[in-house]
């Protein structure tokens, strides 16, 4: 969702620090689906992605984003938008005038079916954006069944927050919450989506979902990502959730506020709040950040994008996300109410995300539960390094975390060995105490 909404979060976030042994060793009783756990998600702005703003359009892109390494497609909301209190010409994607139609500005609904199929013939999966807190200010259940809305003073259907072009749904009503079910399901049987990014998830009540996802999962093995960071969510039934802590971390460390050791502090309390087998969506730049607050270009603006990005990929739990147009990288802020076409020509990151997208593929120890191991230096407070090991399989990663050249001798006896840097391609010995110089904001990924 948008601007108004992160005061929120970081009240959640609050929450969820102070009260970080909730989850503590807990584990939720199913398993994630297996495709994801090397996976990553590339999130789909459809409106703006070409000149046509269609799902044809897109289409085209499919055969790039294949080579580049994507797997997962979250298309950003699909649904008709409300003309009742739009806001901008063209409406938020997240005021939805109904939840079992096709917005007749991408195409119809088989055009939809035909893109998942052939998504899926090209090995992708496919997830929607699915608006379950609130409904457009026209959306027909508001005639057709009044009580599905919580009212305010006067008896009228009530916007949460600022969000005048919505109305808030009345999680109290089990005939709502059944027709919210219903109309989840239809898009799996209908065009067999993999799964569903709930936004707002954080605010719809936990025992909703405990009912609804068992229900999703009855008919496929989907995977459920929450725009939450509430460790209860994970109890819940979704797969993954946001690390929002982590991501304002590293904004900060971007802007010189913080240091490496605090993404390190910040891990630490997530490790305790959430179940041991909890996914979390690391990114640069979503729909919102961009938007919002010119993430990436603005957040963690030139060469500092790169150092967060291998993170993003190579993090314990990490379901790496890249949203559209980072890739180019796009550096503006893509409008949220009117047509914004994204500009596409050199695809200077294109190659960057490849080989991580690849490596994390292509071997387990980049799988989000392949162990983690921080290795110390002589230089923590600038200096990031890890092991990421599956079995036999091994790989070292280390970001520099300044804006300065830093220089840096690990301490640990697992690094020993010859491995393959991943962008140079070339072979390298690497022992224990061995000095390394690292340029502003540079990274090396090394694969054993």
């Amino acid at each position: 969702m948008y601007k108004a909404y992160k005061c929120f979060y970081i009240l959640i976030g609050i929450f969820v620090l102070s009260n970080c042994s909730y989850a503590q060793n807990q584990n939720r009783i199913d398993d994630h689906p297996a495709w994801i756990m090397q996976g990553n998600i590339y999130e789909v702005n459809v409106r703006q992605y070409t000149p046509e703003g269609t799902f044809k359009a897109f289409e085209k892109s499919l055969p790039r984003l294949k080579k580049m390494g994507v797997q997962t497609l979250w298309f950003m909301p699909i649904n008709p938008i409300s003309k009742v209190d739009r806001k901008g010409t063209l409406g938020s994607y997240y005021a939805v005038s109904d939840y079992m139609a096709i917005n007749p500005e991408y195409g119809t609904m088989n055009d939809w079916k035909e893109l998942v199929k052939h998504c899926h013939e090209m090995g992708f999966k496919v997830i929607i954006d699915w608006v379950p807190n609130h409904t457009g200010a026209d959306n027909y259940w508001l005639t057709a069944h009044p009580d599905f809305f919580v009212k305010d003073s006067t008896g009228k259907p009530l916007s949460p927050f600022d969000w005048s072009d919505t109305r808030q749904l009345d999680y109290s009503n089990t005939t709502m919450q059944d027709s919210m079910i219903n109309a989840m399901k239809f898009w799996i049987t209908n065009s067999d989506i993999d799964g569903f990014r709930c936004d707002v998830a954080w605010n719809v009540p936990d025992a909703f979902w405990k009912k609804c996802i068992p229900q999703l999962r009855a008919m496929k093995n989907i995977f459920m990502l929450a725009e939450s960071d509430k460790a209860s969510d994970q109890i819940d039934g979704f797969d993954a959730t946001y690390p929002w802590p982590e991501f304002h971390t590293m904004v900060d460390i971007a802007a010189g506020k913080k240091n490496a050791l605090s993404l390190d502090s910040i891990m630490n309390i997530t490790n305790r709040a959430f179940p041991q087998n909890a996914l979390l969506l690391y990114f640069t730049s979503d729909h919102d950040e961009n938007s919002w607050n010119k993430a990436d270009y603005g957040t963690m603006p030139g060469a500092s994008h790169a150092p967060f990005a291998v993170l993003t990929q190579t993090l314990p739990r990490s379901i790496p996300l890249i949203y559209s147009g980072q890739e180019e990288p796009f550096l503006d802020s893509i409008s949220f109410f009117y047509k914004d076409t994204i500009t596409f020509k050199k695809y200077a990151r294109a190659d960057f995300y490849s080989k991580l997208l690849h490596l994390r593929k292509e071997n387990s120890a980049l799988a989000a539960n392949a162990s983690f191991e921080k290795i110390q230096s002589n230089n923590d407070n600038n200096i990031y390094a890890f092991i990421r090991q599956n079995g036999k399989n091994k790989i070292l990663v280390l970001v520099n975390l300044s804006n300065t050249q830093q220089h840096v001798t690990l301490s640990d006896q697992s690094i020993n060995g010859t491995a393959t840097n991943l962008f140079t391609s070339k072979k390298e010995n690497i022992n224990n105490n061995q000095s390394m110089t690292l340029k502003a904001w540079d990274y090396k990924v090394y694969v054993y």
